[in-house]
């Protein structure tokens, strides 16, 4: 190892993996620190509940992951990642058995919201269809790259992107498509009459229809088991089990990058008060499922989706985000749940199943939602609590415990409220720099926010190669 280092990293989830192998493919000597004993931040697997169960603690199902160019730059498949494609990317199921479905095909996505809203919705996506590209690294990409790829689309895009989703879903008659649409916007965690929301659903169904809503192959940790490998190849070092408590307890290097909370790098490279003002949002009530068979759903269409959601209404979806951001115990949860072993039975004993499911809470919130997500679960799939062997209950006090950047159990590192929707950590040209020249940030704490597509990291690198080459 050199006397110094171009880059130190510190945290290896999939935005500092990303960002150190951005670093190390162009040359530059990289050392990666992680607290924990293994690589992976909220791209983990492990036994939750039971011996063969294998259960993703955070993120489980990634759109934005098999279509992030950051990604695409890297031979991942050489390095054990594999893509595994439900046959219904999402099932939004309703009480009277029937589902709106996220299909690969619009028509039959289209047709599921019912005939009144079929058109509409065709017309809502059709001028971005065959764009993924483009339309990827444009929204993925950070206001001080440059001009957008394809202006005139992108252009088109934000006009719809920039609306609350509640705007969004009076283009729609039927109840079925307006919950849909406000379901994919609750991956926010935000209230659904925010600005950007539309966004957040309109890139959901997008990626469903261009690349769909994969898992990988043996769970989320082989996402960032392939970065790390693809990492240790190009000359990059990692080093887990090494908490970093202060800047001079790092090897010498000429940028520092931080995939930390902005709160956590603060306090670590001593820039004081540099992010008082950075805002946490509401938190996850999550649950891994060990079951002894597949749910059993009432809609059919929600036994082949990797994905199912949970809240027959936009208004009853609504009303669960308000409690959770304002501070109230949940009652009528919405819940997003996975179902891996439909298409990878490895993460189960044989003939047994896994589910994975989380609803909305507020911050900090050391209550026991169980009951209140189960109740869920038995409206659309009775019997659910008959399968059951064992279950892994994290509240937000859990999951900040299991990783750190989830700061009172906020899984996307920051509210999207107010102007923080669009500008975040800090307005600044740079967002990835700090105060300190030495010292880079990038988490989903930065643009283009939360989700495991490593486009943070990506970013993050070029700002720091940036600085290097200039000195």
């Amino acid at each position: 190892m050199p006397s110094m280092l171009d880059a130190v990293v510190v945290g290896a989830g999939p935005n500092g993996l990303t960002a150190a192998a951005e670093l190390a493919r162009r040359g530059f000597s990289v050392a990666v620190y992680e607290a924990l004993e293994t690589v992976g931040g909220g791209a983990r697997t492990e036994e939750l509940t039971l011996p063969g169960f294998r259960h993703d603690p955070c993120s489980a199902v990634h759109p934005l992951g098999v279509g992030s160019p950051a990604f695409a730059r890297m031979p991942l498949a050489r390095h054990g990642l594999e893509w595994l494609h439900p046959e219904l990317p999402l099932a939004h199921p309703f009480p009277d058995g029937g589902a709106a479905v996220l299909s690969r095909s619009v028509g039959e996505s289209a047709m599921s919201l019912g005939a009144a809203d079929a058109g509409a919705y065709r017309r809502l996506v059709a001028p971005y269809l065959g764009h993924w590209d483009s339309l990827a690294a444009d929204f993925l990409r950070t206001p001080w790259d440059g001009l957008p790829r394809d202006p005139y689309r992108m252009a088109r895009f934000g006009l719809t992107a920039l609306q609350p989703v509640t705007w969004l879903a009076r283009r729609f008659q039927d109840e079925r498509a307006r919950a849909l649409l406000t379901g994919l916007a609750a991956h926010a965690i935000a209230p659904t009459n925010g600005i950007a929301t539309s966004g957040i659903a309109l890139v959901f169904a997008l990626a469903a229809h261009e690349r769909g809503w994969p898992l990988p192959r043996g769970g989320s940790q082989a996402i960032s088991d392939a970065l790390a490998s693809y990492l240790r190849e190009q000359g990059g070092t990692i080093h887990t089990g090494a908490e970093v408590k202060r800047l001079d307890e790092l090897p010498p290097a000429r940028a520092y990058v931080f995939d930390t909370s902005p709160t956590a790098l603060a306090r670590i490279a001593g820039l004081g008060r540099a992010y008082q003002g950075y805002q946490y949002g509401a938190s996850a009530f999550k649950i891994d499922y060990a079951l002894s068979g597949p749910v059993p759903w009432t809609a059919k269409e929600a036994r082949t989706a990797g994905t199912v959601h949970i809240g027959p209404t936009a208004g009853e979806i609504e009303a669960a985000l308000r409690a959770a951001v304002t501070g109230q115990d949940p009652s009528v949860p919405f819940l997003i749940t996975a179902q891996p072993t439909l298409v990878d039975p490895s993460r189960a004993p044989e003939g047994k199943h896994i589910l994975w499911a989380y609803g909305h809470v507020p911050a900090g919130w050391e209550g026991d939602a169980t009951e209140a997500v189960e109740r869920q679960l038995e409206r659309f799939a009775p019997g659910f609590r008959d399968l059951v062997l064992a279950r892994a209950v994290a509240g937000p006090p859990q999951l900040a415990a299991r990783n750190a950047n989830y700061v009172g159990g906020d899984i996307a590192c920051g509210a999207f409220t107010g102007i923080q929707t669009l500008i975040r950590p800090r307005l600044a040209r740079v967002p990835y720099a700090t105060a300190h020249p030495s010292v880079f940030i990038c988490s989903s704490a930065t643009p283009p926010g939360p989700g495991v597509h490593g486009m943070s990291g990506h970013h993050a690198a070029k700002a720091v190669w940036r600085r290097l080459r200039a000195r």
